[in-house]
């Protein structure tokens, strides 16, 4: 294989796959768990299959390894919700641990973070997004069958007093239901330094109806955004997928996340591995690849590292949403959507 300096280290080859894109950005979940039951995600709430058994700490350490030698820098530790586990601290510092690793993130529904947001800061984490669907407190508790809207809003406080680099709010765009919080939504990022992100719902394989009753389109809110005087970010190499926005007024950004606008994947940065252990090339598009059983020792690191090039030579050009395949993922909170 050959060699690429990474931040002033020798990893091995980068993972690309065969239409010349790079992987830097991992997106790997610790958990399906949810303690919430959003009605685009879990809206039954989580349903274990059995007694499910998530990667422990040294089959996680042997993951990042391998990413990391393979040109990984931004590691986003998903769920489910993540910080339900209760060594969620030491998931957090066996990445910060790893020198080719530059930006440790995760994302969360933020119950947990008023209590802990400085201890997973002091334990490495650096960007936190927080999932807040509405600033309406009643279709907080409609969107996400929890009434918790206050507690979330003292996390996000608490993150930013505890330091983080970056704290983003998802709210993901439903027609009829909290497409009227632009306005509040702006109002709150004039004067905090918040990255604010809209993704757009998308179809999943159990979701048709749900999405054409409550799909809005990216697009619209891009459109608007222009108009109103925000400017298009340059992207950084890990980033993920947003369109991030600017505005000279405002203290905080706006990111779009638009899986249906043309070339949506022509830059696609990003993997996925699922709490059990199996790689997901697309959110979409496959079924996930078993790598457990070569996370069970550091001596088999080169095996995991060939499996994982051969695999992105599989990997489709596109997610083919716009031909209405809407893939395998019947929740996104599977394999950390």
């Amino acid at each position: 294989m050959t060699h690429l300096p990474l931040l002033g280290k020798v990893i091995m080859s980068q993972l690309q796959d065969n239409f010349g894109r790079r992987f830097h950005y991992l997106r790997m979940s610790v958990t399906d768990v949810c303690n919430f039951k959003c009605t685009y995600c879990l809206p039954d709430g989580y349903r274990p299959d059995g007694k499910p058994k998530f990667l422990d700490l040294n089959e996680i350490e042997n993951l990042v390894g391998a990413f990391g030698e393979v040109g990984t820098q931004k590691i986003r530790i998903t769920g489910g919700e993540p910080t339900l586990r209760k060594d969620f601290s030491d998931i957090i510092r066996i990445v910060a641990d790893n020198d080719n690793i530059s930006t440790i993130a995760t994302t969360t529904n933020g119950y947990r973070l008023e209590k802990h947001a400085k201890e997973w800061f002091d334990a490495g984490l650096r960007r936190i997004n927080v999932s807040i669907d509405s600033l309406d407190p009643r279709m907080f508790y409609q969107i996400t069958g929890e009434n918790k809207f206050d507690e979330v809003m003292r996390g996000v406080d608490a993150a930013l007093s505890a330091g983080f680099e970056r704290v983003k709010i998802n709210a993901v765009l439903l027609k009829g239901l909290n497409d009227k919080d632009l306005p509040r939504f702006l109002h709150w990022i004039k004067n905090t330094p918040i990255d604010l992100r809209f993704i757009e719902l998308m179809e999943t394989g159990l979701g048709r109806d749900y999405f054409q009753a409550h799909h809005l389109a990216g697009a619209d809110i891009k459109t608007q955004l222009i108009q109103d005087g925000w400017h298009l970010d340059r992207s950084a190499v890990d980033d993920g997928p947003a369109q991030n926005f600017s505005h000279d007024d405002f203290k905080g950004r706006i990111g779009l996340i638009m899986p249906y606008e043309k070339n949506f994947c022509a830059n696609c940065n990003r993997l996925r591995v699922s709490a059990k252990g199996k790689l997901h090339l697309c959110l979409f598009t496959e079924h996930g690849v078993d790598l457990r059983d070569l996370l069970q020792q550091r001596e088999q690191r080169s095996e995991l590292i060939e499996r994982l090039h051969g695999q992105l030579q599989t990997k489709k050009q596109t997610h083919f949403l716009h031909d209405g395949i809407t893939g395998v993922t019947q929740h996104l909170a599977s394999i950390g959507g």
